[in-house]
């Protein structure tokens, strides 16, 4: 084992160290507590042996049901519950953390994306299968907090969403044909509600004003706006007023070579029919 290896190991099972092993840790002695064996606790939650193994180990994060079981069968009174939330926090890089906490409470998330589906309309399969190509360590703890991001657009008082996507997020097939027709038909089914609106730029537009690379904006009901500026290694968040200006007007020059929302949804429709069975 190497010495990365060994750290990444120290990491999962080191409860005062990692979120998701002392998650695990609890779990596993209130289950000994209740006098339960894993076997016993999978019954009685309906799901696998398997998944409470994982989970008490650390190798895999709990769902927010998953959470809300172990309350209820354990009788631990929430205490699960209220620990969840942390353990998905914690899955986020401590860069991406604050855009993830302001972006519950933007009235706008505006986001521009040459490469893939933005994070909060991508599909568990399709997340998963990006996690899994770049070859992370915790690729399911970071499928489960994208999912959890996910939950600002069921709520009534919900952000507007602008997704404008270059015609490459469309053809790339990841996770596969059926994998990326699914996540095609997602955010069509998405853009049903009047509250989110997605424009694409077709190849024939040429170079645009999107070509350095992604980027997110939130409009906030309170305080400074702020942008992300995605990167290889790590992104960047700032509420420069500079900055914010620069990328304001570069959205409003890629929403101008877009499609139409209808002609866009026309051809993401299209792109979905190409890729299914």
């Amino acid at each position: 084992m190497t010495a990365e290896n060994e750290a990444g190991a120290d990491f999962k099972s080191d409860p005062q160290v990692s979120t998701l092993a002392y998650f695990g840790s609890e779990l596993r002695i209130k289950r000994e507590e209740a006098g339960l064996s894993q076997t016993e606790l999978a019954r009685r939650m309906f799901c696998t042996h398997s998944l409470v193994s994982r989970v008490e180990s650390g190798k895999r994060p709990p769902t927010w049901e998953f959470a809300r079981r172990c309350d209820e069968v354990l009788g631990t009174g929430g205490a699960f519950l209220r620990l969840w939330p942390v353990v998905i926090k914690h899955a986020y890089p401590d860069w991406f953390r604050p855009f993830v906490e302001l972006e519950k409470d933007a009235r706008e998330i505006w986001n521009f994306e040459n490469q893939v589906v933005p994070g909060l309309l991508q599909t568990e399969e399709y997340a998963r299968a990006l996690f899994a190509a770049a070859r992370l360590p915790n690729t399911e703890a970071l499928v489960a907090a994208r999912m959890t991001r996910q939950h600002i657009l069921e709520r009534d008082s919900r952000a507007h969403v602008w997704a404008v996507l270059d015609e490459n997020v469309l053809r790339r097939a990841v996770g596969g044909p059926a994998v990326m027709a699914r996540q095609l038909r997602a955010v069509l089914e998405a853009a049903e509600d009047q509250r989110t609106l997605v424009q694409v730029i077709p190849y024939d537009v040429g170079a645009h004003a999107g070509m350095a690379g992604p980027f997110a904006g939130l409009t906030m009901n309170e305080g400074s706006d702020v942008v992300y500026i995605d990167g290889r290694v790590r992104g960047h968040v700032t509420a420069d007023t500079n900055h914010l200006d620069e990328y304001r007007y570069g959205y409003d020059l890629l929403r101008a070579d877009a499609l139409s929302p209808k002609a866009s949804l026309d051809m993401i429709a299209a792109a979905a029919k190409e890729f299914s069975p």
